[in-house]
């Protein structure tokens, strides 16, 4: 569909000229990844469908068609509710704090417990970040977003659900909106200087805080990282199951459904956190290349997308969310190869997890509706501060 056509009125609102518009390369690839994700769930459960394989299909099914509900939903729609839904997202996260609603799971108080559903606010702050900061960035000049005081007002919309969501503690949900920030920032246009000088400043940092500011837990997961070997039974038998399952695969796998430290349970979490271990021990080096060229291709194609839109909110909020994306393939990927340390970042799509792929698959309902009404504009000056 040309761009004259799109633009033509009573055209471009036609439901079959915006399915035409949909990117589905992209869906394909998305498709791909979450069936190759069934397909291990379906293999480290014994060729049995329950208790996560059929599960994890039925929710990307149902997610699939909401991501393409939402890609029909025009830009100001998504532009108008970035801050208010930004500020339910962090008053929901501040609930865990100071409610009894909170529910402690894995080690961190992380859950919101509504009675008839168990939700992860963390997960939805790195959507309502990502929009809060590409409608702010939309109101600003690119001189602005280079270096000025009014950035204490995207730093402030990252730090305090960060430093919420770290004391919760979930180290990895907050890694995770702190750097998707920064992601966004980068993009968004701020000065080298700057960056180099949070880097040096992050740097120092990092030692004290593993000292003095984590639990015990969390700073033994940081010197087991460093070396596993010091306590292989205890804080560091994951990273070294998961590196035995990663070697044993050598190039070509052992098979699937063969893999020793899946099928034998030696590798822990292997559904969720770990399951790319699983892959790559079943399918070998080919098989881990393959998926991984599949995420990179998923990341140009979005990063295409958001380049073509008309308007300052549509390139920074699609490129933020996949930003998002492509830190939880670095970090989970960093992590189950002990090159990270075990912060419980699941790989998108891959892993078995609701709130995880809700959250991914309503960040690419938000890059198709970048697609699909890429030449849309919206209003400068709409910014709050």
């Amino acid at each position: 569909m040309t761009a004259s056509a799109l633009t033509r009125p009573g055209e471009r609102d036609r439901l079959s000229v915006k399915l035409g518009e949909i990117d589905w390369r992209l869906v394909g690839l998305l498709a791909l990844i979450a069936g190759t994700g069934a397909a291990m769930l379906y293999s480290i459960a014994g060729g049995q469908w329950q208790p996560w394989a059929a599960d994890h299909l039925i929710r990307f099914g149902l997610l699939l068609i909401a991501m393409l509900v939402l890609a029909m939903v025009h830009p100001k729609w998504w532009f108008h509710g970035a801050y208010p839904l930004y500020g339910f997202v962090l008053f929901l996260v501040l609930l865990i704090e100071l409610t009894p609603l909170g529910y402690t799971a894995g080690g961190a108080r992380n859950w919101l417990n509504l009675g008839f559903i168990r939700i992860q606010p963390a997960e939805f702050m790195k959507l309502g970040l990502v929009l809060a900061l590409a409608r702010w960035y939309h109101a600003h000049t690119a001189k602005e977003a280079r270096w000025s005081w009014k950035l204490i007002f995207p730093i402030a919309m990252i730090g305090v659900p960060s430093i919420v969501v770290a004391a919760q503690p979930d180290l990895g949900s907050a890694m995770v909106i702190a750097l998707t920030g920064g992601a966004v920032m980068f993009i968004a246009g701020l000065s080298w200087k700057v960056i180099a000088a949070g880097a040096a400043a992050a740097v120092a940092f990092v030692p004290p805080f593993v000292m003095f500011g984590m639990h015990e837990y969390q700073r033994n997961r940081v010197l087991t990282f460093l070396d596993p070997t010091q306590d292989p039974s205890g804080t560091g038998y994951n990273i070294i199951q998961s590196k035995i399952a990663l070697g044993s695969g050598g190039l070509l796998g052992r098979g699937y459904g063969l893999g020793s430290q899946s099928q034998l349970e030696f590798l822990p979490e292997r559904e969720t956190d770990f399951i790319f271990s699983t892959l790559a021990e079943e399918f070998g080096f080919v098989g881990s290349f393959t998926l991984l060229a599949c995420y990179l291709a998923v990341i140009i194609i979005s990063l295409r997308i958001a380049s073509l839109s008309h308007s300052h909110f549509g390139r920074i909020a699609a490129a933020g969310m996949i930003s998002f994306f492509a830190i939880f393939v670095l970090i989970n990927g960093a992590m189950v190869m002990g090159m990270a340390p075990v912060v419980g970042v699941p790989m998108p799509l891959l892993s078995y997890g609701g709130s995880s792929m809700m959250t991914v698959m309503i960040g690419f309902g938000l890059i198709m509706s970048t697609r699909v009404h890429r030449y849309a504009e919206l209003p400068k000056g709409q910014g709050l501060f």
